[in-house]
């Protein structure tokens, strides 16, 4: 009797900077094409999304400057840590993606890396950048919610 895979979403990483940095506007799934031993790296969770980016280019969407680190038990066949990685989305998807690039001001950003049963995925999103004073009110915001929060706690 086969085994059900486990529909259950493990985060491996998330990118906390890009909600500080850019306010998200549309969000997607992307698989990713990776080899065996980026998988067992990101296993262990060893993977930087800092300056990471996602390029559209002759119709397939790239994840640039991510950072899975080798993987300790491998071979002369390790992974580059850097290397360019296709992202695996829809055609619909590519062009969505594509025409809301085209757009003044609108990037896309990695948000999290998760293990969807056995698959790796990437939540990927079109996003807008902040200006300071935005980043000022966003914690302003968050701030005040929280002492409200605490408020609340203490009273009931």
């Amino acid at each position: 009797m086969a085994k059900k895979p486990d529909s259950g979403e493990k985060v491996i990483a998330s990118n906390k900077k890009a909600f500080h940095d850019y306010f998200v506007l549309d969000k997607f799934e992307a698989g990713i094409a990776l080899t065996g031993t980026e998988v067992k790296s990101l296993r262990d969770a060893r993977v930087n999304f800092k300056d990471s980016y996602v390029e559209v280019k002759g119709g397939e969407a790239f994840l640039h400057g991510a950072h899975i680190s080798p993987y300790s038990h491998g071979n002369r066949e390790n992974h580059e840590p850097e290397r360019t990685r296709k992202l695996l989305l829809h055609k619909r998807e590519i062009e969505k993606l594509t025409g809301q690039i085209v757009e003044k001001g609108l990037t896309v950003v990695p948000l999290r890396l998760y293990f969807k049963g056995s698959r790796v995925k990437a939540e990927i999103a079109v996003v807008r950048g902040k200006k300071q004073y935005d980043k000022r009110e966003t914690e302003k915001r968050r701030e005040a919610d929280r002492e409200a929060a605490a408020a609340k706690k203490l009273r009931g």
